[in-house]
């Protein structure tokens, strides 16, 4: 039987189109997630086939998307985070403390962050997603964490499956 989700690549490989303010952002909200008990997933692809910075996932099932944004450029020429909503329970923005709070959405939480951490500026509001999306998310979740391991574990073995 063949499965649409073979046809999504679970785990893409690296871009390299990160900036280092970029990278220092997702380290530092990662470790802020940790502490409020989340696991977190960098660029995940959604099942939209958009491809989220963060998806953090908790014991509880609920699931959180940070967008990453390293300038206000990046902000203006992102526009496609209103796609993400229906695939979390929150949304959040990840800064530098040197971009204005003022020019994000003010539907989505804020978190401002470095590489050694992050706090969180403003709670995002929560929007409960459909159980089938979150059935979806939480195994996508799943799948690419467990490809993400293998490949560290054996990566000449690594057969792209999901590819």
């Amino acid at each position: 039987m063949d499965s649409p989700a073979r046809n999504i690549a679970l785990v893409p490989p690296p871009d390299r189109r990160q900036s280092e303010t970029a990278l220092a952002i997702a380290r530092g909200t990662a470790r802020l997630l940790r502490s409020l008990g989340f696991s977190c997933i960098s660029e995940m692809p959604l099942p939209s086939g958009r491809r989220a910075d963060l998806v953090a996932l908790n014991e509880r099932g609920e699931i959180w998307i940070v967008e990453i944004k390293s300038s206000v450029e990046d902000l203006r020429a992102h526009q496609k985070w209103h796609e993400y909503r229906t695939h979390c329970d929150r949304l959040f923005f990840a800064f530098t403390q040197d971009l204005p709070c003022e020019i994000f959405p003010q539907d989505t939480g804020l978190i401002i962050a470095d590489a050694y951490g992050a706090h969180m500026h403003c709670e995002a509001p929560e929007h409960r997603m459909a159980a089938a999306t979150r059935k979806q998310m939480t195994v996508r979740f799943g799948m690419a964490a467990a490809l993400r391991i293998n490949r560290l574990v054996d990566p000449q073995g690594h057969v792209d499956f999901w590819e």
